[in-house]
């Protein structure tokens, strides 16, 4: 997922191993005109895992990005997942960090960036249990020309009054619809945690993010993040028909947001 204010300049939201398809299938990040040109201008990072954080690698083609995520993040990129080193001998990127509840302008100052916690699970590379930190964060984005603001959130441990607050005033809110319930992986054979040992809040039942969702004044709401065992991949499921009725929506390739 990719974002921007003035659609000159873009910054993607994590980095994930299909980073090169996903620039090709996106005119707007095309490159040129001139030589190793990029309309991406940068990366914003939830988290360190290896789903987000891949990508970076396959960038390091490019021209300098800035990457920005939490000092945990930053930390866990130069020790454990060593991608900075790595990436020194190959590209100028600048990483800052990003300090939850500060605030950030970027894309010629129009597109202003607020960083909030969503959680502490860190990625399973992870050996020190003295790593404590902000592992899992959101972003809330604010259009300073239009006024538009959306909450990208594709990782959502447990719903919270912080997470309600970014909410608020949003148009649009891509939120975390990587398991419909709870036990789905276990179900399923495909791992022995449950959807929250595995960091991320379930769709369905009770305690569930459907039902705080639905209840939102929010224009769009969007699940994105979803896993291959999830319902949801199937547009005639009655999961799918569920959340059609209660006004949410599933994230797809290609889709563009303007708030």
């Amino acid at each position: 997922m990719s974002v921007s204010a003035t659609g000159k300049h873009w910054y993607l939201l994590n980095a994930t191993p299909d980073v090169r398809f996903q620039i090709e299938s996106f005119p707007e990040l095309h490159p040129g005109p001139r030589l190793r040109e990029t309309p991406l201008r940068g990366v914003l990072l939830t988290d360190a895992e290896l789903d987000h954080t891949l990508g970076l690698l396959i960038l390091r083609e490019g021209t300098s990005l800035e990457v920005r995520a939490t000092t945990t993040v930053l930390a866990a990129l130069a020790g454990a997942f060593p991608v900075r080193q790595i990436l020194r001998s190959y590209a100028s990127f600048r990483w800052q960090e990003v300090k939850p509840g500060e605030a950030f302008l970027l894309d010629e100052d129009r597109l202003r960036v607020e960083g909030f916690r969503l959680g502490a699970k860190q990625p399973r590379y992870i050996t020190s249990s003295k790593m404590d930190g902000d592992w899992v964060i959101g972003y809330r984005f604010t259009d300073l020309a239009s006024g538009g603001v959306a909450v990208y959130a594709p990782a959502i441990e447990a719903w919270t009054n912080e997470l309600d607050a970014h909410l608020s005033g949003v148009r649009c809110a891509f939120i975390d619809g990587t398991f419909w319930t709870d036990d789905e992986m276990i179900q399923v054979g495909a791992s022995q945690l449950t959807a929250r040992q595995m960091g991320h809040l379930q769709i369905s039942g009770a305690g569930g993010s459907a039902e705080r969702l639905a209840t939102l004044p929010i224009s769009r709401k969007v699940y994105l993040h979803i896993n291959n065992t999830n319902p949801l991949l199937d547009d005639e499921s009655s999961e799918s028909r569920l959340l059609a009725g209660m006004g949410i929506e599933v994230g797809r390739d290609n889709m563009e947001v303007e708030v």
